[in-house]
């Protein structure tokens, strides 16, 4: 389990974690969201010691993870596929790990055969694709067995296939009762994988809850109406409340929110109006977290933005 407790990290004047206080259990595949420059990296690196907090705590298993010798064996984290040497073999890269940790030297030969490197086993580091070196980071952070993973941004590169390898096996993990943490902006694989989500922004906490009260939450359902007589159809449906908001996608279909898709049809019923179609849009993750990030999101497209 790791928790945090107003954990804060300033850099200068920037403040890159901001009194952020949370608990990831293990049991759960928890997601871990955020704009860009909204300090998940950071957060990262303070679990693991890396950094150390301004003010605030933060534990792994009740106490802070610096502390803890052969560190693999209770933390294993991915946090830059490509920070590796890349004049060594995945074997030599990992046996020194081992080694360097007390894990036995058969756990490098499971691990290369678990995330598929074995026919790569020593090749030199520096020839393999980024989607290579991700599996590697993986591997490492596999090698102690640890009961808490770490992972920033591990499907970048990866090839569909090893996005579904990667999405089955965090699921695994947390089955076995492992506390799994994965940073992502991959909003689609985070929406099939995460079943808890922690959102920051700024440095600080937006949300700490199940992915599907996320959802609920931060976004309403929609209707997609289809009608060639919009121009009388669209005042019946604003006159039913404030609540009711249409919004025009062309000149013969609305998205409706504020009314269930049963109400409308009895209005166009009522009022004697034709329907082509009518269809409930349910809010994807990726809309949900751009509506309760808004307000956080550092640099947005067409700013002139220096630093």
């Amino acid at each position: 389990m790791i928790e945090a407790t107003q954990l804060t990290k300033r850099y200068g004047d920037t403040v890159a974690v901001n009194d952020l206080s949370f608990t990831v259990r293990p049991g759960t595949v928890t997601g871990f969201l955020g704009p860009n420059g909204a300090g998940k990296s950071t957060t990262l690196r303070l679990i693991l010691g890396l950094n150390e907090p301004t003010s605030g705590a933060v534990t792994v298993d009740g106490v802070p993870f610096g502390t803890r010798p052969r560190g693999l064996r209770h933390v294993g984290a991915l946090l830059d596929a490509q920070d590796v040497h890349g004049g060594r073999s995945p074997v030599a890269h990992l046996s020194a790990l081992a080694r360097g940790n007390r894990i036995p030297l058969r756990r490098v030969d499971e691990v290369l055969q678990e995330v598929g490197l074995a026919g790569a086993a020593r090749r030199r580091i520096g020839g393999f694709s980024l989607g290579m070196k991700q599996r590697l980071g993986i591997a490492a952070a596999l090698l102690g067995d640890p009961p808490v993973l770490l992972f920033d941004e591990p499907l970048n590169g990866l090839d569909p296939e090893g996005v579904l390898w990667v999405r089955g096996l965090f699921r695994r993990l947390a089955a076995e009762g492992r506390t799994v943490f994965v940073s992502s902006h991959m909003m689609g694989e985070m929406e099939h994988t995460a079943e808890r989500l922690i959102v920051v922004g700024r440095g600080k906490l937006i949300a700490d809850e199940r992915l599907d009260e996320f959802a609920a939450r931060s976004a309403r359902p929609s209707v997609r109406v289809e009608s060639p007589e919009l121009a009388v159809f669209v005042p019946v449906l604003l006159a039913e409340g404030d609540a009711v908001a249409v919004r025009r996608e062309t000149d013969t279909t609305v998205y409706v929110s504020g009314l269930p898709a049963a109400r409308i049809g009895e209005l166009a019923h009522e009022h004697r109006i034709l329907l082509h179609e009518m269809a409930t849009q349910t809010s994807s993750l990726e809309t949900a977290f751009m509506e309760l990030t808004a307000d956080s999101v550092e640099y947005t497209a067409g700013e002139a933005a220096t630093r």
